[in-house]
């Protein structure tokens, strides 16, 4: 049980990681957010307006996200239901 759950948490934070490396390439134009050691790589100068459509793009991803958690719960039968 722990290994799968463990397996699952690794699923999760690798889309987690992938969904904010897309929204950086689509709105921010960072090709990675691995840290590559070089101030010219890793430091970036950015339009407020590409920042401002990059939070929105994740807060978007965040209750899309909740809803769906939220949806599969609703789904789920309770302890009681089952019984």
């Amino acid at each position: 049980m722990r290994k799968t759950a463990h397996n699952a948490a690794t699923k999760t934070a690798q889309q987690l990681d992938q969904l904010l490396a897309r929204i950086a390439q689509e709105h921010l134009f960072i090709e990675t957010l691995e840290t590559r050691n070089s101030d010219r790589l890793d430091f970036h100068d950015t339009s407020v307006w590409c920042v401002k459509s990059a939070l929105m793009a994740a807060y978007q991803a965040g209750l899309a996200a909740g809803q769906n958690a939220t949806a599969k719960a609703a789904d789920q039968p309770t302890s009681q239901q089952a019984a």
